[in-house]
């Protein structure tokens, strides 16, 4: 026996969450009362008139149209179909049972099957909740007796006894009908097809699982289906069912291990809810705390100073009182001057008249002796209502990652990566937001990206800014706190990318590139032991020329390299075409004592060693050091010119205003700018000589950075 009470989960309507009236079966195989699938029906048509407005989602009490079902309503309604006014025929309904769109047919509501076995139980656990609560027979005189039957045949009536007998007498028809016990749940003796009213169902369709009528298989849309007798279909689908039953009531141990189980973790789950409840109050408790003391020792400040101010005021006050006639100073000044006896007035006079002094200067330059203002006590907390903003629950297994600076760069575009401290509990996401640093914008807008890996290319960034970076770990549902911000610079203008020419004045006999022509060296070799001999008449050896395979004609442009660290001489800058053959077959030995422009021999006029007689214009680096050219504005002291070599060094040409600047590429900060002759189109220049490299930085790509993050 299976008690009533135990079920009546499975007896609520999914849609208006009530006790099944007249249930129809759905095509998914859920059920829904026959009236809430006329109204969700009626409903999802004027969504269509509507256009989806939420407001037509409450043309009835009775049900509750999930969002899941308005974001569908939504996007049919957009499809253009158009609603009937007088009845619901639209050929899709969201099932508010499995949340999916299905198809009713052309015959919609009529054809669906009525569920009279899950009516029969509906009634069964009513008459069980409701006990006491007698059906009474529909004819008897006023009062009414407690019914005995209901007859199937007359018109779903309930009858005591005597009505029964009067109104079913012996030897006619109605002493045929066929009665059960008290019901007001009346089904028909007979299922008939809903498609053809006139039809019995006797066989059922496999593929659709639904009962259906011969006419159905003939020439209906079962035409085609596999189906089967009603008797066969009902003796396997009860076979199956009474298994399924048998299996789980055979673990019926196993079910109730698992609802104490259950049972236990939703108690634990309250304990565990209000200790986090706890320990998060304490959390909120001890910032309140907190606060509370910065308010008090802030208010308190405010006070000490008012206090002080307007006793340094009210003495100024007093003072300037005492200038007044008869008042005061000068009062007593005045008094002073009565007096007859010179000794007796030059020993009182003199310190008055300091005083008398004193106060003359003080009227001449008045000025309060405090401020009234209390700008120096405003509180700023932009920083701490971002970080409270921010405040969420995090997993103490949870780490927070960290931006490595060293790894990410700026360069055509910006490459940003990150580690975690530990290496485990690693997050499942991270999610990078990054927003440009801009003084005139009070609040910044972070832009969000979603990464799975650990490191983030991103793109169109704008030229000469500065823009923050950080970054948060995801686990489910928790996340860890934020990074801590860093700050990249953009280049000053749009990268330019070349490579070393191996063609114009390329000395493979004392530079070597590589494959890629993205690296240059010049090695100390036998041919530069050869050259030394021109020591001996008080020349230097030469430098090694190699300039880059594209030149700029107009535009701002910027490009980066890195010098070894190990580099003996090395000059960078740029050249002009129409100078690019002087450069390279030059009479002048350009590193000869006589034009070495950092040698300190006097060869004329050291302020005009970048004139216009020079090829290039190029700046000194050797020996982890970078050296600022002397020029009018340069400082006079050596040592100011000589700054750290940085790792990696810029170059930013301007042609259209005629400047070349350089700098360090890692902080995006300008060393060294000078004016530049740009008539002809530039090419980026290098020199060096002896034990020396250069290798040009390479372009931030997507794949660079995914291949980054797996490393």
């Amino acid at each position: 026996k299976v008690t009533i009470k135990g079920i009546e989960r499975e007896l609520i309507c999914p849609a208006c969450k009530e006790l099944f009236t007249h249930p129809l079966i759905l095509p998914c195989q859920h059920n829904v009362c026959h009236k809430c699938v006329k109204e969700i029906l009626f409903a999802f048509e004027d969504c269509f008139a509507d256009g989806g407005s939420e407001s037509s989602n409450q043309s009835s009490p009775r049900i509750k149209i999930s969002s899941s079902s308005m974001d569908r309503i939504d996007r049919v309604s957009r499809s253009g179909r158009k609603r009937n006014s007088l009845t619901p025929r639209s050929s899709l309904f969201p099932c508010p049972g499995c949340q999916r769109d299905i198809d009713l047919g052309e015959r919609g509501i009529n054809g669906l099957f009525r569920n009279f076995t899950l009516e029969t139980i509906v009634e069964r656990y009513r008459q069980a909740a409701r006990a006491a609560i007698a059906i009474m027979c529909d004819f008897c005189k006023p009062p009414p007796q407690e019914s005995t039957k209901s007859c199937m045949d007359c018109m779903s009536a309930s009858y005591c006894n005597e009505c029964f007998k009067i109104h079913h007498p012996w030897g006619t028809a109605k002493a045929q009908h066929e009665y059960v016990g008290p019901t007001t749940n009346f089904r028909p003796k007979i299922l008939m097809c809903p498609e053809h009213e006139m039809e019995r169902v006797n066989m059922y369709c496999e593929i659709c699982r639904r009962p259906v009528c011969h006419l159905c298989k003939l020439g209906g849309c079962h035409a085609n289906h596999r189906v089967t007798t009603m008797s066969t279909a009902y003796k396997t689908l009860k076979e199956k069912l009474s298994k399924d039953i048998e299996y789980l009531i055979s673990k019926e141990n196993q079910v109730k291990a698992h609802i104490t189980q259950l049972d236990l973790l939703l108690k634990e789950t309250e304990c565990n809810s209000e200790r986090a409840k706890e320990e998060a109050s304490q959390s909120f408790g001890k910032l309140s705390h907190v606060l509370e003391e910065k308010k008090s020792a802030a208010l308190r400040a405010i006070e000490n100073s008012k206090n002080l101010r307007l006793e340094k005021l009210q003495m100024q006050a007093e003072e300037y009182q005492g200038l007044l006639e008869n008042n005061g100073l000068v009062g007593y000044a005045q008094e002073v001057l009565k007096e007859t006896d010179p000794s007796c007035f030059v020993q009182t006079a003199k310190q008055l008249h300091v005083r008398i002094q004193k106060a003359t200067e003080s009227l001449k330059s008045f000025r309060p002796a405090a401020e009234t203002t209390f700008e120096d006590f405003v509180v700023d907390i932009a920083k701490q209502e971002e970080i409270l903003g921010d405040l969420s629950f995090h997993s103490n297994g949870l780490e927070i990652p960290e931006i490595n600076e060293e790894q990410s760069r700026m360069y055509n575009k910006a490459l940003i990566s990150w580690e975690r401290p530990g290496k485990t509990d690693s997050a499942d996401i991270y999610v990078l937001e990054y927003h440009k640093l801009n003084r005139e914008e009070e609040s910044a807008t972070w832009q969000e990206i979603k990464v799975c890996s650990k490191s983030k290319v991103i793109s169109d960034l704008d030229d000469d800014s500065s823009y923050a970076f950080r970054v948060r770990g995801y686990k489910g549902s928790i996340c860890s706190p934020w990074s801590r911000e860093v700050i990249l610079h953009t280049p000053p203008a749009p990268v330019f990318s070349f490579l070393f020419d191996d063609k114009c004045g390329y000395n493979s006999e004392h530079l070597l590139l590589n494959p890629r022509r993205t690296s240059v060296e010049s090695r100390a070799g036998f041919p530069l032991l050869l050259g030394s001999e021109r020591m001996q008449v008080g020349c230097y050896t030469t430098l090694d020329y190699i300039i880059g395979d594209t030149g700029i004609a107009k535009g701002k442009h910027f490009w980066a390299f890195h010098v070894e660290a190990y580099s003996y001489l090395v000059k960078v800058g740029v050249v002009s075409s129409n100078k690019i053959q002087k450069l390279f077959h030059n009479t002048h030995d350009v590193t000869s004592p006589r034009y070495e422009q950092d040698s300190g021999h006097d060869s004329g006029s050291e302020d005009a060693f970048f004139d216009s007689s020079q090829p290039f214009t190029l700046v000194t680096l050797g020996m982890k050091k970078f050296f600022i050219p002397m020029t009018a504005a340069a400082p006079k002291d050596p040592a100011s010119r000589i700054l750290p070599l940085p790792s990696c060094l810029g170059i930013c040409l301007d042609c259209d205003k005629g400047k070349v600047g350089f700098y360090d590429a890692g902080r995006m900060k300008c060393l060294y700018e000078c004016e530049v002759d740009c008539s002809g189109i530039m090419y980026p220049a290098f020199a060096l000589m002896g034990g020396a490299a250069v290798h040009l930085e390479e372009a931030v790509t997507a794949k660079y950075g995914e291949y980054h993050g797996d490393i």
